[in-house]
């Protein structure tokens, strides 16, 4: 195993345009990765709908085809949501081969499964298909990243022996949550002896820029130190994660993130129990846990910005009442491009899709009514 806990994720890219994911910005992305790997890490995940359909095209560019084969290592994974029938299995495969270019996948994943999408995983033998791939040789190692409760991924990692590796969502604001569920489904996986990859480990950015309350004691204990470093070692120090994923949009994030964790050194127990004192500090300042994935827009049939709207959201309710509105503006370009809050139809497509178990439906109606 790859002693260097850091993994790169390519889903929150550096962007030409803020308001369009999928204008990345290859040239400062050519950067990060050279940096990443002087650094000595090797780890890559990107997927089929990051960056709005663009970064695996990028991981080809920037890593694939700038640097030796055997220097990096690359996940991807096989996205429930495009599959109608089983020939879409292999079309999916061969095109993301295609967009890398990197000849086989390190790891390959069934991506977010939860109790609907493996439903589809299920009738169409996508367990078969990737333990295929594996023993083709286009698929070094197989798993999946998840994103439901611990009773679901008990039954699977029990049907499933053949997985290797399990994907969770794990950081300290939701170790004891009740939607969530990460401590619950890091112990299922320890109990089946799967090595877990981290990913929301700084919850989209929401355990990077915390209260200035929660700051100050940070910097009590670690002056240097920034808050998504106490994020992100909180997820590593836990013995049976492998690697911890951390989506860096810029070089200074990379460089932060690569500088502590060069030399990881793990929590204590002492700074163990802190990280639940950091979270209840956190609980009570987050309007909307969004980690702005964007799961819930793949099949929003009014094209919402969600996950922007929430962020600006967000943004707005840590504001004085006297001060508002600053994030007004931001909101009004968004809709002559997107869908408005108030467009939502409730269909609740949205909330199938959210690993955060978020009522988008209501949080779309509080954000109309401060913005609209």
């Amino acid at each position: 195993m790859n002693p260097k806990k850091l993994g790169f994720g390519l889903m929150r890219l550096p962007l030409l345009n803020p308001e369009d994911d999928g204008s990345i910005d290859l040239k400062t992305l050519e950067q990060m990765v050279d940096t990443f790997l002087e650094r000595g890490f090797t780890y890559f995940d990107t997927a089929w709908m990051y960056c709005g359909g663009k970064s695996e095209e990028a991981a080809g560019k920037a890593l694939v085809a700038r640097h030796p084969r055997d220097s990096f290592t690359l996940t991807t994974k096989l996205p429930s949501y495009m599959l109608k029938k089983e020939e879409d299995r292999e079309w999916l495969f061969n095109e993301q081969l295609k967009r890398t270019g990197a000849g086989y996948f390190d790891y390959y994943w069934l991506h977010n499964v939860n109790a609907e999408s493996v439903v589809t995983f299920d009738k169409l033998h996508c367990w078969d298909f990737i333990r295929e791939k594996k023993e083709a040789g286009l698929v070094r190692h197989i798993g999946f990243s998840y994103h439901d409760g611990p009773e679901l991924l008990d039954r699977l990692l029990s049907e499933h022996p053949e997985v290797e590796y399990v994907q969770l969502q794990l950081n300290y604001l939701d170790w004891e949550s009740l939607g969530v569920q990460s401590r619950a489904c890091y112990e299922v996986c320890v109990k089946h002896g799967k090595p877990v990859i981290v990913m929301e480990p700084v919850k989209g950015g929401n355990l990077a820029k915390v209260p200035a309350d929660l700051e100050t004691l940070f910097k009590l204990r670690e002056p240097e130190l920034s808050a998504s470093s106490w994020a992100i070692r909180f997820a590593a120090t836990h013995e049976n994660v492998f690697m911890v994923l951390s989506g860096m949009s810029n070089m200074e994030q990379l460089l932060d993130n690569t500088g502590y964790m060069q030399d990881f050194r793990p929590l204590n127990e002492e700074e163990m129990v802190f990280m639940q004192t950091a979270a209840d500090i956190l609980r009570r300042n987050i309007a909307i846990a969004c980690t702005g994935c964007s799961y819930c827009t793949v099949k929003c049939p009014k094209k919402i910005a969600i996950p922007n709207y929430f962020s600006l959201y967000n943004a707005e309710m840590l504001i004085p009442e006297d001060r508002r509105p600053t994030h007004g503006g931001y909101y009004q370009r968004l809709t002559l491009r997107f869908g408005k809050a108030s467009d939502c139809i409730k269909c609740g497509q949205c909330e199938t899709m959210c690993p955060q178990h978020l009522p988008i439906r209501k949080n779309l109606e509080l954000v109309a009514k401060a913005f609209e």
